[in-house]
């Protein structure tokens, strides 16, 4: 698969940073707390990425897809109104 090298930079930088985390709900919690300063690597990436492209590197880079899986749980949760923002 052909992605840019910007792109798979992106990708990298945030798995690396979500791998350091354990994959339990402390991990988690930590991990959550330091997910902003990677929000706009994840957007450049959602932005520049086909679908395809997205798939692809979900299932190459476990701690990237764990990130995507994070924000889309919180996004329903906050849908749900499990979530309460002001």
């Amino acid at each position: 698969m052909n992605i840019n090298t910007d792109l798979l930079q992106h990708v990298k930088r945030i798995n690396n940073h979500v791998q350091a985390f354990p994959d339990n709900e402390t991990g988690n919690t930590q991990l959550l707390m330091t997910m902003y300063n990677y929000m706009d690597s994840f957007k450049q990436v959602m932005d520049a990425a086909t679908r395809v492209q997205m798939d692809f590197l979900t299932l190459q880079y476990d701690g990237f897809y764990r990130f995507a899986k994070l924000l889309e749980q919180m996004a329903q949760e906050i849908a749900d109104g499990t979530i309460t923002t002001p």
